[in-house]
Formats: C-alpha cells, sequence, structure tokens
C-alpha cells in the first residue's frame, strides 16, 4: 500500500512541480474521505470523544495528539530530497530510519502496547531487512553527486515515521477505534503542510498552480493513506514498532515489485536485485520471531 500511495503521490508532485503543494492534496483529500465517513459513523464520533475524554483525564498526553505531524513532516521531506538521491537510495535510508527508530520505541514503550525487549535477535532482524532492501535496489543505485545531508534527512525521515506509528498505536488505545485515529493524524498533517505551504509562498519559495488532468490514480494517495494509518495503528500496538516495520518493508517490495511489473515508469526493469531482495526481507521477518512470544514480552517498570 505504501509504494502505490508513493507512486500515486510522486505522480502528483511530477505534474504540480510543487511536492509540498502534492502532499497537501493528498493530506487533505484523506482528511475530507474520513471527515464524510465520520458524520455517518457513530463508532467514529465515539472514538474522538475517547481521545478528546483521555487527555482530559490525563490518562494521554496531550503532545502525542501530534502524531499526525510526524507523517506530514515525512512527506514533505520526501518530495523534496528524491530528486536529490533518487528514489533507490532514499528508500534505504528511510527505512534504516525506520528500523532504527523502532527498536528504540518498542524499548521505552510508547506504542501503548507495553516495553519490549531489545534482544540481539531484534537487532540482527532490523539490520538483515536494512541490508535486503540493500540488495533490492543495488542495481539502481548511483552513488555519484549524492548529498550527504539528503541521505541523512532521508534517515530522519524513515524515524519520523518510526515514531509517528507507535503513537498512533498508544491513542489507538484510548480511541478504541482505528478510523478515529486516522481522522486526528490527517487533521495534523493537513494543518501541518497548510502552515508550512503558507511559509513557502510568504517566503516566495514555491507557488500554488491548478490541480492538473491526468490519470486518476495519482489522486487516490489520499485514500491510501486514510486505509493505511488506520490499519497500522490498530495493528502496532499488538505487535511492536519493529515487528510491524518489518512487514510492511516486506509489503513495500512486493508493492514495488507489483508497480515495476503493471505500470513501469520510465526505465525502470525488474531485476534478480528486487526478487532477492524480497526474499531476504521476509526471512528477516522470519529471524524477528514474529510468532515468538518472548519478543513481544513486556518490561516491567
Amino acid at each position: 500500500m505504501i509504494s502505490f500511495q508513493a507512486r500515486a503521490n510522486g505522480e502528483l508532485s511530477h505534474r504540480l512541480g510543487n511536492g509540498i503543494e502534492a502532499a497537501l492534496v493528498s493530506f487533505g483529500s484523506g482528511l475530507a474521505i474520513i471527515a464524510i465517513v465520520a458524520i455517518f459513523s457513530s463508532s467514529i464520533k465515539e472514538g474522538v470523544r475517547n481521545i478528546r475524554t483521555s487527555v482530559v483525564r490525563k490518562e494521554l498526553p496531550a503532545w502525542t495528539l501530534f502524531a499526525g505531524m510526524l507523517g506530514g513532516s515525512f512527506v514533505a521531506v520526501q518530495t523534496h530530497i528524491v530528486p536529490l538521491i533518487g528514489v533507490a537510495i532514499y528508500s534505504v535510508a528511510s527505512i534504516a530510519g525506520q528500523t532504527a527508530a523502532s527498536l528504540v520505541v518498542d524499548r521505552i514503550g510508547l506504542t501503548g502496547g507495553g516495553k519490549k525487549h531489545i534482544t540481539p535477535r531484534r537487532i540482527a532482524a532490523a539490520a538483515f531487512t536494512v541490508f535486503a532492501v540493500f540488495v533490492s535496489v543495488f542495481d539502481r543505485l548511483d552513488a555519484h553527486d549524492v548529498s550527504i545531508v539528503a541521505v541523512l534527512l532521508g534517515c530522519l525521515a524513515g524515524a519520523l515515521v518510526g515514531v509517528q506509528r507507535s503513537l498512533n498505536g498508544k491513542i489507538n488505545e484510548h480511541s478504541h477505534q482505528s478510523y478515529a485515529t486516522s481522522f486526528l493524524n490527517f487533521t495534523m498533517g493537513t494543518t501541518f503542510l497548510v502552515i508550512f505551504l503558507a511559509a513557502t509562498l510568504i517566503f516566495g519559495s514555491s507557488k500554488v498552480v491548478p490541480l492538473p488532468a491526468g490519470p486518476w490514480w495519482m489522486y487516490t494517495g489520499g485514500v491510501l493513506g486514510v486505509i493505511y494509518i488506520a490499519m497500522a495503528s490498530m495493528i502496532v500496538q499488538h505487535l511492536g514498532v519493529l515487528t510491524f516495520t518489518l512487514f510492511s518493508v516486506g509489503g513495500q517490495l512486493v508493492g514495488s515489485l507489483l508497480i515495476d511489473i503493471f505500470s513501469p515508469t520510465d526505465g525502470v526493469q525488474i531485476s534478480i536485485y528486487l526478487v532477492v531482495g524480497i526474499a531476504m526481507t521476509y526471512l528477516g521477518v522470519i529471524v524477528g520471531g514474529v510468532n515468538n512470544s518472548q519478543s513481544r514480552k513486556r518490561l516491567t517498570q
């Protein structure tokens, strides 16, 4: 799902020539969709009330409500640095940041599912998965004129996603409704991007252009984001951020393979590196001990 969303947002960004505007269109459309659904859904309304009640009672820290801004930051960073370092290197950097952050947030228990051990097995699984992603894009790497700062920003963007997932899991523990959590995320993310875009317009570094005509699927980033965030916030509190990230990476690679088969971009061909990388990623999931109860054991305070 992440791969398809990235393709849609990337196509929209390319046609608009403004990554921030593309990110805002994606987040804004997602917010509009879930807001309309919420009007007719008593369970989503109840979930939002549960969040408010938990914050008022100080059962849920108010700062966790800003998780959606991390998602907005991720998309904003993504749209700016991919043209500098390419999708392949960005993917490696982003996933490295995600897996590293996942270890930390699992250890301190931000998910709401309790603290989890950082064992050598979990560290090895994370490192192996990062290496698998590197293998999958090996034939696409072009290290010439690579911006180290952009690579580091890619790692930071990935880390933001890892933290966002953990906070969403914590929020979902109180909302008891994953789409209510998703609604909160899109509200905060859209607000952040509106402020960000306004700032770039004020300082004259960008301009807003009319939405282009083009393939319908380039406007699906919002709805895919709604579904993904809702599913992630519900699942991550049970699996932990690291295990969810390992599964997510595998799905991202499979999605990339399907895109390359059915909707390839110019100059992109399916390679043995991608196929091997997908296989290695799922091996990394097994190494991570997804079904091992010890990997999900809670630590006492």
